[in-house]
């Protein structure tokens, strides 16, 4: 093979890589886009409830937590990243709202997507958050969720199924709301 042709050969490898990044997460994704960007409209999106997608993540403090092993809580999946003016300004509220709620059958769930580690672990801990959080480096759980800015929040009911999603920031008030509409709903009967 010619010069040429190991150029054009060095040229087109990384170029088809490319393209089959894009047709894998395009399939995932069900042909639904993703954007790298701060969510301009906020407020809760109407949903039809449909059970979770399962996910393992990796926490930053190690470990794992796997979204089955919560089955039977209610579930706050956040999808956050440290660059985002309004999750650094929700943070305070998630952190203050976890705590208050840490003794009931509630967990968060922190996923940083589009960002990096120190910048995740600066986060955390400037805003001593205490719930488990971890990267998504790959966005396969972005994608799957169908994310398409930040912040973006999934609740997920005591059965597995996402019932709620919230996008952009939440006030305190609006998140033990969500918290206790679901909470409800998970009380035996009397």
């Amino acid at each position: 093979m010619s010069k040429r042709g190991w150029i054009l050969l060095a040229s087109a490898v990384p170029l088809l890589a490319l393209f089959g990044l894009l047709g894998w997460a395009s399939a995932r994704s069900g042909g639904s886009a993703g954007s790298f960007g701060v969510n301009a409209e906020f407020g809760q999106v109407k949903v039809a409830p449909e059970l979770a997608t399962e996910f393992s993540l990796e926490l930053h403090d190690g470990g794992v937590v796997a979204l089955s092993e919560l089955r039977g809580k209610v579930v706050m999946v956040d999808f956050w990243s440290s660059w985002c003016p309004p999750c650094r300004l929700e943070a305070p509220v998630l952190t203050d709202v976890y705590r208050e709620y840490q003794d009931r059958p509630v967990e968060f769930v922190g996923v940083a997507i589009w960002d990096l580690p120190l910048g995740v672990q600066e986060h955390l801990a400037k805003y001593e958050v205490p719930y488990p959080n971890g990267i998504d480096e790959e966005g396969a759980i972005a994608i799957d969720y169908g994310v398409r800015g930040l912040p973006e929040k999934f609740f997920i009911d005591q059965q597995g199924f996402i019932v709620k999603k919230f996008v952009g920031p939440m006030s305190a008030s609006g998140l033990r709301e969500a918290l206790d509409d679901l909470l409800k709903v998970g009380l035996p009967a009397k």
